[in-house]
């Protein structure tokens, strides 16, 4: 997980793809900064019927630039607006890139971390110049987490942000047995001198964050 992103859509992309974001929000020095894109992110943990954490949903909102950006061309039938159908290969590519940087989740069921399988049911929605995407991510093998079942989502590199909303339904359990209680734990906010440092960083460096939490963790326990 703690390698940079690779991929190119649409969590990270080439030099020459930031740049180009840049020119067209019309930002010049912010184009050096970390983080380069903005994810809003929120998760379920899907139980199955007999207790155990079968997969993890996630639903992540890129910022407008990002959004804008990575879908320009996909309106095929310049009617304004894009459909399920030509996000579709968007979605595609995206799910099929994820493995590269982990998913940017890890999970723990009874302190014992596990493997996940292929992600399945992913799509994308364009809504008020927002891109939103939304993935199921199944645990390679059922997990047993009859003490406490974890997440860790985000990016420890820091080239892609992640904020877990602040919300009730931030993070939520799915079928989960009677009494499971999910409890949040958010990163603190950056120190504003690491924030400058970090915004003074080249595009193409990978930042140094040892010492940094820039990652959400989300811990169910059950009795």
């Amino acid at each position: 997980m703690a390698r940079r992103p690779a991929f190119a859509v649409p969590l990270a992309v080439p030099l020459a793809a930031l740049l180009a974001i840049a020119v067209m929000v019309g930002l010049a020095a912010p184009v050096a900064a970390h983080p380069h894109v903005f994810v809003s992110a929120r998760a379920e943990i899907l139980y199955a019927p007999d207790g155990s954490v079968r997969a993890l949903k996630h639903i992540w909102s890129f910022d407008e630039a990002y959004s804008a950006f990575i879908t320009q061309g996909l309106d095929k039938n310049g009617d304004g607006k894009l459909t399920a159908d030509e996000l579709a290969e968007l979605a595609k590519v995206n799910v099929e890139s994820l493995p590269d940087v982990g998913f940017f989740t890890m999970a723990k069921a009874n302190g014992k971390a596990q493997e996940f399988g292929q992600p399945a049911e992913a799509g994308l929605v364009f809504e008020n110049k927002i891109l939103t995407l939304t993935y199921t991510l199944p645990l390679k093998v059922p997990a047993h987490a009859n003490r406490s079942f974890g997440i860790e989502i985000g990016d420890p590199s820091y080239f892609v942000a992640f904020d877990i909303v602040d919300a009730p339904d931030a993070v939520i359990t799915r079928d989960a047995p009677k009494g499971c209680i999910v409890r949040v734990a958010r990163p603190p906010k950056l120190d504003p001198a690491v924030q400058q440092k970090l915004a003074q960083e080249d595009i193409t460096a990978t930042p140094d964050t040892s010492g940094l939490q820039v990652t959400t963790r989300a811990l169910v326990a059950c009795p």
